[in-house]
């Protein structure tokens, strides 16, 4: 059982492969309930952050309790407490539905009594009611999706942790795959998510920021704007995207694109304006519109970076 307020708190924690840092040194309290999003690009230390969380490998340094236990010496107990969804939904492609359901329940040891209402449940939830018996390799990849969420969560764990759930699967199924964790959190369950699409970052409480295996910024999303973003994010609408961009990042200017548009990164504004005009008309690329836009949290993480 859980003690306290406090689902998760590590500090120091520390995994090294060879000469290479993986994660270096890292503090985390997460709170019972909330939902924590673990942000970064590939290759930063998340996945290796949340199978040390989880019992599935041991740290090199550092101290913690995962559902008030040791992740030091009670891998095991750890293990048993929690649910975990890796990034390639864990489940197995050759089994129907059900049979993946039926073999998840064993490994979580669901009781003789719940493992009907479970089952049941797994199957509403992830909108599989006439889809029982077919191939999981068969199904489309949101449905595998909550399907491998559903299996994760058959023994209720008062902690889940998601490992980039949402990669590879379309806008719709990442926004229901939402949903259904805020289901989770409301109902007291903890969610440790963790991600490298930037825009989900504002669907979580609170979030860390990791860059080459170290933390660089923590706190609700909005804590991380006000804080860190200390200068004036530009939107500009354009012609020729991509040339517009290679334009102004080769005058100095930190550009990036944003679906059709730029987001440019400066210091001032009003002179900004005029100077982010006039090159661009200089270099004669049409320009529609800009204007100042509040940062994406992608912005914060893009000036967060560039000083780590």
């Amino acid at each position: 059982m859980m003690r306290g307020t406090i689902a998760v708190e590590v500090r120091g924690l520390t995994k090294m492969f060879g000469d290479f840092i993986a994660v270096d040194g890292i503090d985390l309290t997460i709170k019972k309930g909330e939902i924590f999003g673990f942000l970064g690009p590939n290759g930063a230390g998340k996945s290796t952050t949340i199978k040390m969380l989880c019992g599935l490998l041991l740290p090199a340094g550092g101290k913690g309790l995962v559902g008030g236990y040791d992740i030091m010496k009670e891998s095991e107990e750890i293990k048993n407490n929690i649910g975990y969804m890796s990034q390639k939904f864990s489940l197995y492609e050759d089994l129907t539905v059900g049979e993946n359901i039926n073999f998840f329940s064993g490994i979580y040891s669901v009781g003789r009594n719940k493992k009907k209402e479970r089952k049941e449940w797994v199957i509403e939830m992830a909108g599989l009611k006439d889809r029982e018996n077919a191939q999981t390799k068969n199904l489309p990849g949101g449905f595998k999706q909550r399907l491998a969420l559903g299996c994760a969560i058959l023994h209720e764990p008062p902690i889940i942790f998601l490992d980039e759930p949402t990669s590879g699967v379309d806008p719709i199924s990442r926004r229901n795959f939402w949903n259904l964790i805020y289901e989770m959190s409301k109902a007291g369950t903890t969610v440790f998510v963790t991600t490298h699409y930037m825009d989900e970052a504002d669907y979580c409480n609170r979030l860390a920021l990791i860059y080459r295996g170290k933390i660089i910024a923590e706190g609700t999303p909005n804590e991380l704007k006000q804080k860190y973003m200390v200068k004036y994010v530009l939107e500009i609408e354009v012609e020729r995207v991509v040339e517009a961009m290679e334009v102004l990042n080769g005058k100095g200017i930190e550009t990036a694109i944003f679906g059709n548009l730029l987001h440019a990164v400066v210091d001032t504004l009003g002179p900004s304006i005029e100077l982010v005009r006039n090159i661009l008309e200089e270099a004669k690329i049409p320009v529609y519109r800009i204007e100042r836009v509040l940062p994406s949290l992608e912005d914060v993480f893009v000036t967060l970076i560039e000083v780590a």
